[in-house]
């Protein structure tokens, strides 16, 4: 099972707003009284899972107080910030009351509290992981390099899921529909032409293609190319790896020229202005 723990978790985040869990208690909030927490990334929610967890709290009741803050638009009234699915399965349960933990939260946390939740579930697809992290490089104006650093992973790692979010949106639904894995999905990358990548994508599920069988049908597609074009020097080792290193680190594909007297050039492709300025924020360049 893909391992969904963070660095940094939801309790990591209360810290640094200097929460003591020592002094804080548990009421019981009337369920009318709740709302879902309006940043919340999630939008399904597995319905038989729901259920199981709607008879056991029947039976046992909610073991763990779900976490909320003062709802500033609705007085006495609260939204949530952790534990959204026991507080849809209390609903379920047909309880009238769910203990909860109330927290002074900021906008801002309440939305990193959110996406972080998210982050942390076992069912969570690439795709939905990439799209976490975007959410917010988006919405609190991060840099690769804070979402990384907020989250305890590397930049390249972080770079690595948001390029899926370049893939064609017919590509993107296989891979949310756990037809493509994460590794197929990064390989198809490498094909420029949407169409052609579109129609390997389906290929690749039709035919169950593993990682490997793909990126041997790509660098076939490549050297096919390459044949009836003008030759070119074979690379070296070095280079060839110093290539994939660089498109792990800038999240997009990265040729290296490299010349027997050492001069070279490395061209690196971006698909878009803001593309460009994430790339340069990667190489600590302001524009500003």
């Amino acid at each position: 099972m893909k391992n969904k723990g963070l660095g940094r978790g939801i309790e990591a985040l209360f810290a640094d707003n200097e929460i003591n869990e020592n002094e804080e208690q548990v009421t019981e909030i009337s369920i009318d009284k709740l709302h879902p927490n309006p940043f919340q990334p999630r939008t399904e929610f597995d319905t038989a899972a729901l259920d199981d967890l709607a008879q056991s709290i029947k039976k046992s009741g909610v073991f763990q107080p779900i976490i909320v803050r003062n709802d500033d638009s609705h007085s006495k009234e609260y939204q949530i910030l952790a534990g959204e699915r026991r507080y849809r399965a209390s609903k379920l349960a047909g309880k009238e009351t769910i203990p909860a933990i109330i927290r002074p939260i900021s906008d801002e946390q309440m939305m990193e509290i959110a996406v972080v939740e998210n982050l942390q579930r076992e069912d969570l697809s690439p795709l939905e992981e990439a799209e976490a992290y975007a959410t917010l490089m988006d919405k609190l104006h991060l840099t690769q390099a804070q979402v990384s650093q907020r989250l305890g992973k590397s930049r390249p790692y972080i770079a690595n899921y948001l390029r899926l979010l370049k893939l064609p949106r017919e590509v993107r639904l296989l891979l949310k529909a756990d037809k493509l894995s994460m590794g197929q999905a990064r390989t198809l990358l490498a094909i420029k032409d949407e169409h052609k990548l579109i129609k390997l994508a389906h290929a690749t599920v039709a035919n169950n293609l593993t990682v490997r069988q793909l990126e041997q049908l790509i660098n076939s597609e490549n050297k096919s190319k390459a044949s009836q074009a003008k030759p070119r020097t074979k690379k070296s080792p070095f280079v060839h790896d110093a290539e994939q290193q660089l498109q792990d680190l800038f999240g997009t594909s990265v040729l290296l020229n490299a010349s027997k007297s050492g001069k070279g050039k490395i061209e690196i492709d971006y698909s878009s202005n803001q593309d460009l300025n994430r790339i340069l924020q990667i190489l600590n360049i302001s524009l500003d």
